[in-house]
This record gives structure tokens, sequence and C-alpha cells, in this order.
């Protein structure tokens, strides 16, 4: 099983969204990550055959995914970042609803929706309507809604934005429980998300993939660049002026940094082993960076 993605790009009349992207994908969790604007989102849109590349294929199977048509739509498992839902529509009901919109046999579909309502933990709410579940219970329905179809591709587009900390780790141990026999795309800008459950990450920036590989191997990229360093407060904008800043914490009197750089950035800085977060920033912040210990970037 492959998903390539040979040499796709994106145009807008004079935006170019994706610029040459490449990469083959077999089973596993690929985190997908990248600032606003790096064209996960655009990529992830031709990945699913809802937008046609202006340059370079997808193929599965080695078949080109705009030639398989339906047949590649019924591999396919897609959770937008803002999934339509019908507020009135049962829980259940909303189910049966995507799968006949999916053409699956009723009666498979019946046993596959007691199955993945179990499995998202929304038995009990099977006959409540959509507007009245929790954010955290409409995110795990777009995932049940996702894999109706057991896709062997699945892609999930900022799956776990807006959802408070508890969420989200229950969120990423189901991602995790079910997708390791998929093709599994995990789009998003929140780091934490993607550090415990990728198997690879795919790194974009400007619409680029400027880089492809393990969590260990990325962050094993800032070994040695990141430092701790207590500065005065009235030292903390000019450092922000010249290094990448990963997290500010406050003191009484005195201020903690934690800094990303090549060089020993004040005398009484010590190196500290850095985190995917700090891998991040590095290759995507901006000098003046600043943000806590889960920066949304």
């Amino acid at each position: 099983m492959e998903l390539k993605i040979q040499n796709v790009t994106k145009k807008y009349k004079d935006l170019v969204a994706v610029n040459a992207f490449d990469g083959t994908l077999t089973p596993g969790i690929y985190g997908l990550l990248g600032p606003n604007g790096a064209g996960k989102t655009t990529l992830l849109r031709v990945v699913c055959a809802l937008t046609r590349p202006t340059e370079g294929k997808v193929l599965y199977g080695n078949m080109e995914i705009e030639k398989l048509g339906a047949e590649y739509r019924k591999v396919l498992g897609f959770m937008p970042q803002n999934f339509g839902y019908y507020p009135h529509f049962k829980t259940e009901r909303y189910l049966e609803y995507i799968a006949s919109i999916k053409g699956l046999n009723p009666h498979y579909a019946k046993n596959k929706i007691s199955s993945l309502l179990e499995l998202v933990g929304l038995t009990e709410k099977r006959k409540s309507k959509v507007g009245h579940l929790s954010g955290g219970m409409r995110q795990r329905l777009g995932i049940a809604q996702a894999l109706l179809n057991d896709p062997d591709v699945l892609i999930l587009d900022e799956p776990t934005a807006g959802l408070d900390p508890e969420e989200r780790v229950k969120f990423r141990n189901l991602i995790s429980t079910i997708s390791q026999e998929k093709i599994t795309i995990l789009s998003t800008h929140i780091i934490t998300d993607v550090a415990y459950i990728a198997s690879d990450i795919l790194l974009m920036k400007e619409g680029h993939l400027t880089f492809r590989g393990s969590v260990d191997a990325l962050i094993g990229m800032v070994q040695g660049k990141v430092w701790s360093t207590t500065v005065e407060s009235c030292e903390i904008g000019g450092i922000t002026k010249n290094y990448i800043v990963s997290n500010v914490q406050n003191t009484a009197d005195q201020t903690e940094l934690r800094i990303i750089s090549g060089d020993k950035p004040t005398n009484d800085a010590v190196q500290v082993e850095p985190t995917l977060e700090d891998a991040y920033l590095f290759y995507t912040g901006e000098i003046g960076t600043a943000g806590g210990p889960e920066n949304e970037i």
C-alpha cells in the first residue's frame, strides 16, 4: 500500500500554495507540521482529490487518483478542519446519512456505526442531537464518519483544534489506536499532538517540504542549540529581537528564557535537551518568536 505524491504544485494565480511537494507514504502516522499559510490544507485537498494540482500528480497503487475516481474514494477517509454536520440530526442518524452518501451497504453500515460509536466513546450519545454534543464529542464524531468505509488512507486536518488538553489526549490515543495499519496524515500546528504518535514528520514552510524524518531525527538537528538563561525583565526585549525564544517563564524579579541559537546567547546560558517544539521553531520560527510550552503557531 503506497500513496505517491509526485512533485505536486498548486498555484492560485500568483500565489504558490504548494511547491513541488514530493514523497511516498506507506502505512503509519505522518505528522504534517507547518505554520499557518504553509500549504498544509491545500496539499490535503489535493491528496483527497478535492482540487487538482497545477503540476504533478498523486498516485495510489500506481494509479492516478483522478483516474481511479470512485475507487479511490472507497479507500479514503477525510476529516476536514471544519466538517459539516446537521445540528438537529441525532448522532446515529448523522452517521447513517453519511454512510448513505458514501454508498455503503445498509446492513454493513448499521453494524459499522455501532462499532464506531463504541470505539469513539459515543454509544451513550447515539440518540443525542449533534448540536448538543460538546466540541470534543463532535470531533470524535468527525473521526467516526471518516472511518465508516474502513479507509486505507486517513486524512485528518487539525482534528484537535479548539479541544481542551484532556480531550486532546483522548483524541491522540484514539488516532494512535486506529491508524497503525493505515496511511494516516495528521495535519496540525499543535506540536504536542504529533510528538507522541507520529512515525514520521513532514515539515512544510511556504509550500515547500523542508524536512521529512522521525521525531528523534528532527530533534537531533537542534541538539546543542537550545539554551536556558535567566535575565532581568528589562533585558527581554533585546534578546527576543535577536533570538528565537520558545518559552518565557516569569518569577518574582527575573525571567527564565528558553532560547534556540547556534551560539551561546548569554554568558550564563546553559544547554538543555531540545524538544520537538524547539526543532519546529528552529526550522519555521522567526527572530522575535516567543511563546509558552504549547505554542499553537
